[in-house]
């Protein structure tokens, strides 16, 4: 997912710690996408509860946003709503890889081929509407919002960015500096390790901040022509331009100053309207009409939700809600004192 221009972006590595007291978005279908592929069983199948409900994007959004929490950051969750026109191409292409995905995970495991197995079970994943609106509720039931943009997720998310409700956003996908947020967090849904795609093993990643200002100044080059390198190397809108990588689409777009000009220089006739995937960065669908409030962890109805209906130790449950609980009222008591300290005192 996204555009693969990870290669000419300059980004600071951080602690989690120099997060504490933001209000950052979260990217949430991205984010949900890391917990199903990362948290699941020996033969690559997603954790389920005994009625055949994935709860692996559970388990992560419940243990991961609470260490998160206890970190001092303020989460806000932002989900896709309707996917652009321009996006079918992609979703369909997603579909068929889905497809076969399922196909040879079945074989793998006939088979006895557990490395196979976790390979394809990997690419096999589905995110659908009951495992979003399950996500939805256990976020609202932590105490923290739950935001449905009207569009693309991303777009959502660095609208909020730029308008100063959010510090920043957090994803693994670098559309988000196409959308233009200023400020991009990765490597922060995950802890210490990653799995590496297609092995089974995993490599430690650390946080890392990217600053949009600072990718445009290091290359030399405006937001727009940011973004039709993404569109030379692929996006989620378009297929890639054939035998072009990152550095030979970085100099394309350093040397011309109209993407025709660009087009004919590659001499490749692409079957989309550039334009509209350009004017889908530059003026995406996005609104205003958001709330973002943090409100106190409804107990009662997360132990029901977690442990009565998808079998989640209690236990475990009960452990992680105390700390939870215990960091609401710590950052409850700072926001009470901070409104009354005295002038001049701050």
């Amino acid at each position: 997912m996204g555009t693969a221009i990870g290669e000419i972006v300059p980004r600071q590595h951080i602690s989690l710690d120099a997060l504490n007291g933001k209000t950052v978005g979260f990217d949430s279908y991205n984010i949900i996408y890391q917990f199903l592929s990362s948290i699941r069983g020996e033969d690559g199948t997603p954790l389920k509860d005994s009625h055949g409900n994935v709860t692996s994007h559970l388990a992560g959004l419940f243990y991961r946003t609470i260490s998160l929490y206890e970190k001092g950051l303020r989460p806000v969750f932002v989900f896709d709503g309707t996917p652009s026109a321009l996006k079918c191409r992609t979703l369909q292409k997603r579909h068929e890889i889905r497809t076969e995905a399922i196909a040879r995970h079945a074989e793998a495991v006939a088979a006895g081929k557990m490395d196979d197995a976790r390979k394809y079970g990997s690419r096999a994943l589905r995110l659908d509407a009951k495992m979003i609106g399950d996500a939805k509720e256990l976020i609202s039931l932590l105490g923290f919002a739950a935001i449905t943009a009207p569009g693309e997720g991303e777009a959502q998310l660095c609208h909020m960015v730029k308008a100063g409700a959010l510090d920043g956003c957090i994803s693994q996908d670098y559309d988000c500096l196409l959308f233009g947020t200023p400020v991009l967090y990765r490597n922060i849904g995950i802890s210490g390790k990653r799995k590496v795609p297609g092995k089974n093993i995993y490599a430690d990643v650390e946080p890392e901040k990217v600053i949009l200002e600072k990718v445009l100044a290091e290359n030399g080059i405006s937001r727009q022509k940011l973004i039709w390198l993404g569109i030379l190397i692929g996006t989620d809108f378009n297929e890639k331009f054939p035998k072009i990588g990152v550095k030979g689409a970085l100099k394309l777009v350093k040397a011309h100053d109209s993407f025709e000009d660009i087009i004919s220089q590659t001499k490749h006739a692409p079957d989309f309207d550039f334009r509209e995937i350009e004017n889908l960065f530059l003026q995406p669908q996005v609104t205003d009409d958001y709330t973002i409030s943090f409100g106190a962890p409804q107990r009662e109805k997360l132990v029901d939700f977690l442990c009565s209906r998808h079998d989640f130790s209690f236990d475990r449950v009960q452990k992680s809600l105390d700390r939870l609980e215990q960091r609401f009222k710590e950052k409850s008591r700072q926001s009470t004192l901070g409104a009354w300290t005295p002038k001049g005192q701050e």
